[in-house]
């Protein structure tokens, strides 16, 4: 993602937006979510046809933008960069994670899933809620085989692909977009510990009920598979460098690609570098990357009305209270991308409290590093409940956050039954999900 690029285009004067513009959108979520559940002969049609649908809808917006919005043509380059750093890193760390191999037996145990998945959501932290995704669900998918069902996926999404990384600016975007614009380090990490401990809780002690009551519907003798006994194995240890690069290369200057650059060069020295036998484990292919390049591409642009929108209406809200950042950032995020998302509320704090507190803000400058500052000490509450609405949140849709869907699509690619659009939502993060985050936002927000 380019961030300064996008903090830029954030602070540009906001122009209405028709709201039929968002008919787009909306259509392409739509088709996303129901055409996989259409008779053989439509779903194949969808799965030829999806990149030109989602490419055309996505010129669709851009020609209105570029014609009838002011400074449209600039918002649109905006847009395209960020989808490109966007893929840049997602892409490359999946390549990078397609060649690292760790060999494990079937049959893993209820309580030794639980630990992985707490394992993930700690990684998470350190490499990214996208980097914990791509290294650790191919493991995930093995240590499961003999009994690997749509929740085993679905909890790993809300753990490692979002709630895990709610603790540093590394672990999820808009953290990230946090750090840059004033948000230090280590800031969020000594004021959100507790609700992030207790989510992560109680979403893995659902997820134990759930895989507790799968083990034991298994005969004894079908629990573990039957293979000959083999140690753990790990495969592929030069892309655990690759890796860092490419972590580390978020932290690069913002130039000429430079941040972009970097990434795809880690990922084409992994991909040449890593044995073919790893790749073959691993059953690599570029299947699920190209499925979440070309629908993100029509995601991205088919929703600059939607954030344009609430760039404008955003203060008609009228939130005076953290818990409405933290449900409103929540809702928007669960739809749209949660850093756009993040941006939008942390600016809309910022004008509250430069409301209250006039005095306070005299002398900073709208949106920037010394308003976030003063912003974290007029209102804190406000960032925090920000900053969690948008991590939380993004773990109730495949859409949400950039991991969810490529994990989805890996599992796919996998053999692996996955809830469909309406299937993950209404039988997964409604029902068990959205309860938890309601609590946490009761208690800690």
């Amino acid at each position: 993602m380019n961030l300064p690029l996008f903090l830029a285009s954030a602070n540009t004067a906001p122009t209405e937006i028709p709201l039929w513009l968002m008919l787009p959108f909306g259509l392409l979520l739509l088709l996303i979510a129901i055409m996989p559940l259409t008779p053989l002969n439509l779903k194949h049609r969808w799965e030829h046809n999806y990149p030109a649908v989602s490419v055309g809808l996505g010129v669709l917006v851009s020609v209105y933008y570029y014609l009838k919005i002011p400074g449209g043509g600039g918002l649109i380059v905006h847009t395209v960069y960020e989808y490109i750093s966007f893929i840049a890193l997602i892409g490359s760390l999946f390549v990078v994670a397609g060649g690292i191999h760790l060999r494990v037996k079937g049959g893993a145990t209820p309580l030794a899933n639980v630990v992985f998945l707490a394992v993930g959501a700690v990684a998470a932290n350190f490499i990214g809620t996208t980097g914990a995704s791509m290294v650790l669900i191919r493991p995930w998918i093995r240590m499961n085989k003999v009994r690997i069902s749509p929740f085993h996926v679905v909890f790993f999404i809300f753990i490692v692909s979002n709630v895990g990384g709610a603790l540093t600016p590394i672990g999820d975007p808009p953290l990230f977009i946090g750090y840059l614009r004033g948000v230090p380090f280590f800031w969020l990490l000594e004021r959100v510990f507790a609700s992030w401990l207790v989510t992560v809780a109680a979403i893995l002690a659902v997820f134990y009920v759930f895989d507790r009551r799968s083990f034991a519907r298994m005969p004894r003798q079908s629990r573990f598979d039957d293979e000959p006994s083999a140690p753990w194995r790990f495969e592929g240890g030069i892309n655990v460098l690759f890796l860092l690069v490419i972590i580390g290369a978020v932290f690069l200057p913002d130039a000429f690609f430079l941040r972009e650059a970097v990434m795809l060069a880690a990922a084409t020295a992994s991909y040449f570098l890593t044995p073919k036998t790893v790749h073959a484990a691993n059953t690599f292919s570029f299947g699920p990357i190209k499925e979440v390049a070309f629908l993100f591409i029509g995601i991205f642009t088919t929703m600059m009305p939607a954030l344009g929108y609430l760039a404008v209406h955003g203060e008609e809200f009228g939130f005076t209270r953290p818990l409405q950042y933290y449900f409103a950032s929540g809702t928007l995020s669960a739809v749209l991308d949660n850093a756009p998302t993040y941006v939008n509320f942390l600016q809309l704090a910022e004008s509250t409290a430069r409301a209250a507190h006039p005095a306070a803000f005299a002398d900073a400058a709208a949106g920037s590093v010394a308003a976030v500052r003063i912003l974290l000490v007029q209102q804190s509450d406000f960032v925090v409940a920000v900053s969690l609405g948008a991590v939380f949140f993004g773990a109730m849709t495949y859409i949400g956050n950039g991991p969810n869907f490529m994990v989805k699509s890996i599992a796919h690619d996998a053999g692996v039954h996955c809830p469909s659009f309406f299937g993950y939502v209404f039988k997964y993060s409604i029902p068990i999900l959205l309860p938890i985050l309601i609590l946490v936002g009761l208690l800690f927000v």
